[in-house]
Order: structure tokens, then C-alpha cells, then sequence
């Protein structure tokens, strides 16, 4: 088993699922998953072996990785995605505001949802960045980046540090 990626333990998925990775590997490569796609992956093992959501997506991204169909952080295009996210001492509403008004030539709109999303192209013009936000409290509330699209490990790690530093500095500005 190619053990590049922190998977859910095999005693976890065993007692969720009935079987060890190794079993469930053997099992897709008898009904011939590499010729098929995520989802149809997915469908198969829920409709056909009873696996819930969850775990379906777990089996299917530890196969895909395991049998060379994707590079651990990346999708089956080959693309990568980074997610950060930031908890914020402020009301959701305020965190959005500032969020928006701090966004800066890099990122051109594509649509938003008040105090609760905002879809970006950014600079580059190929790839594209998801901002959720939500509310934890009256006075709290969380920003989520994802970043869409990128097109290797180092590129995503380079992305992942520039948001973890550009949520910090917004968090110091609006922070009481």
C-alpha cells in the first residue's frame, strides 16, 4: 500500500466500512476503478457496497493516490487546491466588509454573497479563489480561503503561505 498520505487509521475505516484499505484497493481494482472516475467511484462504492459519503470519498481519494491517479493535495486533473482559514474576533459582517475592502488588485471579482462568500479570478487568470465566512458568535466569526487551480506542490505551498500571512495581517487590522 502506497502510504505517502496521512490516511484515517486502518482500525477507523475497518470498524466504518468492514474492510482495510489494502481490501478496499483489491476490491476496486477487480471492478476496474481506474478506468473510472471520481464520482463514478464514489457512486459505486455507496450504491454498490453500501458506503457512506464520508468514507466513500475517503476510500476513493486513498485509491486514486495509491494507484498513481493523483499526487497527494491534488485533484485527478492534476491541480492542486489550498485551504486556510482564520477565527477573527469580530461579527461576520465586519469580517466580510474588511475582507472585501482589503482585497486588492490581485483578486477580481466574480460574485459575492454578503456575509457569507465572495468567488474570485485572481491575477494570474487561470486560477481562482473561494472565500467562505462564517459566524461563531455575535462578536466571533471564521474567514476560509481556498485556492483553486494551481498547478503544482510547490506553487500550492508558495499560496498556502502568502493567505495564512494575508489572513494574519487582516485579522491584526480588524481584531479588537
Amino acid at each position: 500500500m502506497n502510504r505517502q498520505v496521512k490516511r484515517t487509521s486502518v482500525d477507523a475505516v475497518r470498524t466504518a466500512t468492514g474492510r482495510e484499505w489494502d481490501e478496499w484497493n483489491a476490491e476496486l481494482d477487480a471492478w476496474g476503478a481506474t478506468g473510472h472516475s471520481h464520482k463514478e467511484i464514489v457512486a459505486w462504492l455507496m450504491d454498490e457496497r453500501g458506503v457512506g459519503s464520508w468514507w466513500a470519498q475517503s476510500i476513493t481519494v486513498a485509491y486514486e493516490q495509491a494507484r498513481g491517479l493523483r499526487s497527494p493535495g491534488s485533484g485527478r486533473d492534476g491541480l492542486f487546491t489550498i485551504s486556510v482559514s482564520k477565527t477573527v474576533d469580530v461579527p461576520v459582517d465586519d469580517l466580510f466588509k474588511a475582507f472585501m475592502q482589503t482585497a486588492g488588485e490581485a483578486l477580481r471579482e466574480r460574485t459575492s454573497q454578503p456575509g457569507r462568500s465572495a468567488r474570485f479570478d485572481w491575477e494570474d487568470g487561470r486560477t481562482r479563489v473561494n472565500v467562505g465566512f462564517d459566524a461563531k458568535g455575535p462578536g466571533k466569526s471564521v474567514v476560509a480561503v481556498a485556492h483553486e487551480r494551481l498547478e503544482s506542490p510547490e506553487e500550492a505551498e508558495r499560496m498556502k503561505a502568502m493567505w495564512r500571512e494575508r489572513l494574519a495581517t487582516l485579522k491584526a487590522h480588524i481584531a479588537p
